[in-house]
């Protein structure tokens, strides 16, 4: 192997690290609810708003990210967002409810030079027709976070781990994970325009916003997160617990399938669009199986189906959201790669900060203070089907991408004969 390929490597591994890292935090909360109420002396209700501040900061801090890593590089940025995610999690385990809020705001906003650090790593490093496995494979090391978050951190606050210990020794493993990055990822020379940093700024920006199929990833991305940033990752364990009765054990368990299903689809869903060269199909068909495991979890008998079946197979099917990310740097002009992630994060990011403090406040009118039941998750998550199955629509009006559609349809027909 070239010295050029292993640093290139190395490199990504670290960010995917830095991503793995970040996704426990993003997860963790939701095997901790009643901890963190009674740590925070908030409702229920409550603490899921101060959770929401983590998609603000991811939101906020898109653009920022990614036009600072076109413009100088990813040794210099993505080290600073591992420090502002770590510093975040060290306020979040302080135990006050303002402190947590822009704790979690920071874990959010410096979260997303993670993922925006490692897919630029990867598109700019490795052949266009790896790019959709490498990210596929970047947000497989996210979602075993999130198993990692929900799986093994439940057992451990079930045993007695203090909430607040774990999230000071998160925060000081963040610190840690920055100085790695800082001293292991490799020097480079950016390929961002030169002159006026405000300037080159804007005109990324507006070359990205200006194109329509930069605004469709962003919004189809959004709705097709939400099933798992918001429902699974905050409300997924009690969910399971009000909702069906489960025990806390299990709850977890049965929660945690979904980014286990993650780790298998982001990649295998990515290899899949790189052998057929395509984009459109892989989404949309990941698309409707979601739609339809959703519509069980709400609806169907929770013991009809094989235990952890649905949501495996909701998560793996939820994969082909990762894909989005592909066809939005395939859309723009490649120097503006880190620019283009950004964006997409900006707008899947602000849909899902939104749509979070919706469903806390439909759930609010809906419980008014009664015991939450089945029902009550019905009435709040309806609008999570409606979401999804306009991002199915909205996916036949994005243009295609994928190798294949690129290539001249002779030399497409000849690779098919």
């Amino acid at each position: 192997m070239k010295r050029g390929v292993s640093v290139a490597w190395i490199a990504w591994l670290l960010a995917a690290l830095y991503y793995f890292y970040q996704y426990i935090l993003r997860s963790a909360p939701a095997v901790m609810m009643p901890q963190l109420s009674d740590g925070f002396h908030v409702s229920v209700t409550a603490l899921a708003s101060i959770l929401g501040f983590f998609y603000y900061g991811y939101a906020a801090l898109s653009l920022v990210a990614g036009t600072s890593i076109d413009r100088i590089g990813a040794r210099s940025v993505i080290p600073a967002g591992a420090f502002l995610t770590g510093a975040g999690a060290l306020l979040f385990g302080m135990g006050d409810s303002t402190a947590a809020s822009i704790g979690r705001f920071l874990q959010g906003g410096g979260g997303v030079f993670a993922l925006i650090g490692a897919i630029y790593i990867a598109t700019r490093n490795f052949p266009a027709s790896k790019a959709a496995t490498l990210i596929g494979a970047t947000q497989m090391f996210g979602m075993a976070g999130g198993a990692v978050g929900q799986f093994l951190v439940g057992p451990m606050i079930a045993s007695g781990m203090a909430w607040n210990v774990f999230w000071i020794s998160m925060g000081l493993a963040g610190v840690a994970i920055a100085g790695a990055l800082l001293v292991l990822l490799p020097k480079e020379k950016p390929e961002g325009p030169k002159g006026d940093w405000f300037k080159g700024s804007m005109t990324a920006l507006g070359a990205v916003f200006k194109n329509p199929q930069s605004i469709l990833c962003g919004i189809i991305a959004g709705l097709l997160f939400i099933p798992t940033t918001i429902f699974d990752m905050v409300w997924g364990v009690r969910f399971l617990q009000e909702a069906h009765g489960f025990s806390y054990g299990e709850a977890v368990i049965r929660s945690s399938t979904v980014p286990l299903g993650w780790i298998i689809g982001c990649p295998l869903l990515g290899l899949l669009s790189d052998r057929i060269g395509r984009r459109k199909p892989v989404i949309i068909g990941g698309a409707c199986v979601l739609l339809a495991c959703l519509s069980w979890i709400l609806y169907g008998r929770a013991d009809a189906l094989p235990s952890y079946l649905v949501g495996l197979i909701a998560g793996l099917a939820s994969g082909s959201a990762m894909l989005l990310y592909t066809v939005i740097k395939e859309a723009n002009p490649p120097q503006y790669s880190g620019t283009a992630t950004g964006a997409v994060n900006l707008l899947n990011f602000m849909i899902t900060a939104i749509m979070g403090e919706i469903f806390v406040q439909i759930m609010q009118a809906a419980t008014q203070g009664k015991p939450t039941g089945l029902e009550h998750y019905q009435i709040t998550f309806q609008p999570l089907l409606y979401g999804v199955a306009l991002g199915i629509a909205l996916t036949f009006v994005l243009n295609e991408t994928g190798p294949a559609a690129r290539a001249p349809i002779g030399l497409e027909t000849a690779k098919s004969v």
